[in-house]
């Protein structure tokens, strides 16, 4: 029979929020990425997608972490 220490729970729980903590840091640079490349769209191209002035410039100011 097999049993669970509270030191291997512990390494668990660790490695759980470590990989929740790298995903949300990943998350949070692709959004960074994607605003620097919607700041750099000419005004055809905001056409073409259809975006206002006032929708990319609510984006281009959100801050990082917010979706």
């Amino acid at each position: 029979m097999a049993y669970i220490t509270h030191s291997s729970m512990t390494n668990i729980q660790a490695s759980t929020w470590l990989e929740r903590l790298v995903a949300v840091l990943r998350q949070w640079r692709q959004r960074s990425r994607e605003r620097a490349q919607l700041a750099r769209l000419q005004e055809r191209d905001l056409h073409d997608l259809g975006l206002s002035h006032g929708a990319v410039y609510a984006e281009l100011h959100k801050p990082f972490w917010r979706a």
